[in-house]
């Protein structure tokens, strides 16, 4: 059975061309796992929908959407406010 989405990675791109598979069938674990990507300079290569390649456009999008929430928590945690204030003054989803 194909995972519902897939993100091929390579995990230290300074050192290693090795690339990774992460596979989840959950949009939210996924989102989480690109944070954790995104936060970890790990270089992102492609991530699938059901065997499809996504667009540019939608990667992007789903990297976008990672992107804002660490910048969400940083702001949150950096100036001890709550969620509703930082998209409140910042525009960032709570």
């Amino acid at each position: 059975m194909i995972a519902k989405f897939s993100v091929d990675y390579i995990a230290f791109p300074e050192h290693s061309t090795r690339v990774f598979t992460h596979r989840t069938d959950d949009p939210i674990e996924l989102e989480d796992f690109l944070m954790h990507l995104l936060t970890s300079r790990t270089r992102i290569l492609q991530i699938r929908h059901e065997g499809v390649d996504l667009t540019p456009h939608q990667s992007d999008r789903l990297i976008k959407v990672a992107a804002e929430r660490i910048a969400s928590t940083l702001v949150r945690e950096a100036l001890h406010l709550d969620a509703a204030a930082v998209k409140d003054r910042f525009g960032f989803a709570a």
